[in-house]
């Protein structure tokens, strides 16, 4: 690389910290210097290989790679081997200077800059200035400096262990969901097919106008398959506005008491097919909420669900209310057979399904009958646009001593204003 003694030098300088960015770029700009910015050592490294700039300038704490990797790496590659690489850190501790010397710094610069001086002390590196380093100092520092990189790369790889595994469990997700899906959507399918085939085929064998009762029977069938149809796509473009930031909600005042009876009712029949008891506190005296109610309605609606899809026959469902400060906090127990506390967060997440599929159902409510994996995921994100939190206690799974689980849907008494989308 050309040494550049004159001002035009062109200097990049990698720094994730946009504050000091504008600093130095100011300062340098000032003194006719040509500087480019990078903001993490990926993208320095990039920026060297377009620009081949005159010296660089680079923090030490960095994210991806810091300084001392950044200038091992690019001393290995060609037109980099005499480029002046400055360190420019607020790291004033023991060692660190002689360990980014040893790495392949040519100085080593402090912050805050002085911004008097520090003008001159860049044309002093790009004009060959070089901080000295002992032999014995460098091989003591390179020995540090490669138990450094051998202990970053260790903890690279158990990050992409663990990344890699992730993704592999999210395949396994997405392949499920497909699956369920397929399974949820075949069920209503078959109902209208089935339907639309007995009306073409009772149309087709008498002359005679057919009966209401026959009719009303048909449509009622048809109506049957369509609800479950759309439920099933409604779920989903529900979660895809959530995940993408885009659920509107209709704020106003919403009484808690008036939401969960509305959703016991819904469940009635369900209940009294499977022996479930609930028991529902005097929700009354809660005080009243500003939110979305139908919005609150579907996440109570869900967990409702949960509850009911893994109590047993002849459990029991509690719903309690309380007030704490300026929340509302509604609880949600139930007798089932509970959650380990290694899934209490992952219940939330999008696609999950606790249990093996096998256990799908085609009846939503049958017991552990499992769904789409998207019930609580909807209940997270409607909790949350309402500036809330949603969380569950559990002790165990069992399927023998049905330990339960509690849920706790926490809301804010006035919701905070969303902000105006761009």
């Amino acid at each position: 690389m050309t040494k550049a003694t004159s001002p035009n030098a062109k200097i990049l300088y990698i720094e994730d910290d946009p504050a000091s960015r504008r600093l130095v770029q100011r300062v340098l700009d000032n003194k006719g210097y040509h500087v480019v910015v990078a903001a993490d050592g990926l993208e320095g490294i990039s920026m060297a290989r377009e620009h081949h700039p005159n010296l660089i300038l680079m923090d030490i704490n960095l994210p991806n790679m810091d300084g001392r990797e950044i200038t091992t790496r690019l001393r290995s590659l060609p037109n980099f081997s005499d480029t002046p690489i400055v360190a420019l850190t607020a790291n004033h501790s023991a060692g660190n200077r002689e360990l980014a010397l040893a790495a392949g710094c040519t100085g080593f610069l402090t912050k805050p800059i002085d911004v008097s001086s520090f003008p001159g002390q860049v044309s002093a590196y790009l004009n060959g200035l070089s901080d000295p380093l002992t032999a014995d100092e460098k091989s003591e520092h390179l020995q540090r400096h490669a138990q450094n990189l051998v202990e970053r790369l260790e903890s690279k790889i158990h990050e992409l262990e663990s990344a890699n595994k992730r993704l592999r469990e999210l395949d396994r997700l997405k392949s499920d969901f497909i699956i369920m899906v397929s399974h949820e959507l075949r069920t209503p399918l078959t109902l209208i097919s089935g339907y639309a085939h007995l009306l073409d085929e009772q149309v087709k064998q008498t002359e005679e106008n057919l009966s209401t009762e026959m009719v009303s029977g048909v449509a009622e069938g048809l109506n049957l398959g369509v609800t479950r149809m759309r439920d099933v796509v409604n779920e989903i473009i529900k979660v895809a506005r959530i995940s993408s930031g885009t659920l509107d909600l209709a704020l106003g005042p919403v009484r808690l008491c008036e939401v969960v009876q509305d959703v016991f009712e819904e469940y009635l029949e369900v209940l009294e097919k499977r022996q479930i008891n609930v028991q529902i506190g005097d929700l009354t005296k809660l005080p009243i909420i500003q939110g979305d109610g139908e919005q609150l309605k579907s996440a109570i609606y869900h967990i409702f669900s949960n509850a009911i899809k893994y109590t047993p026959d002849g459990g029991s469902i509690f719903v309690v209310g309380r007030s704490v400060g300026d929340t509302v906090d509604l609880i949600i127990q139930d007798t089932g057979i509970g959650i380990p506390d290694s899934e209490h967060r992952r219940i939330f997440d999008q696609f999950y399904t606790l249990g093996s599929i096998e256990h799908h159902s085609t009846s939503k409510f049958a017991f552990q009958g499992g769904g789409l994996g998207l019930g609580l995921a909807i209940v997270k994100g409607i909790v949350e646009a309402h500036n809330g939190r949603v969380w569950v206690e559990s002790e165990r799974r069992d399927l023998d001593q049905f330990p339960g689980s509690t849920f706790h849907i926490l809301l804010p008494l006035e919701h905070v204003k969303q902000p105006a989308k761009l």
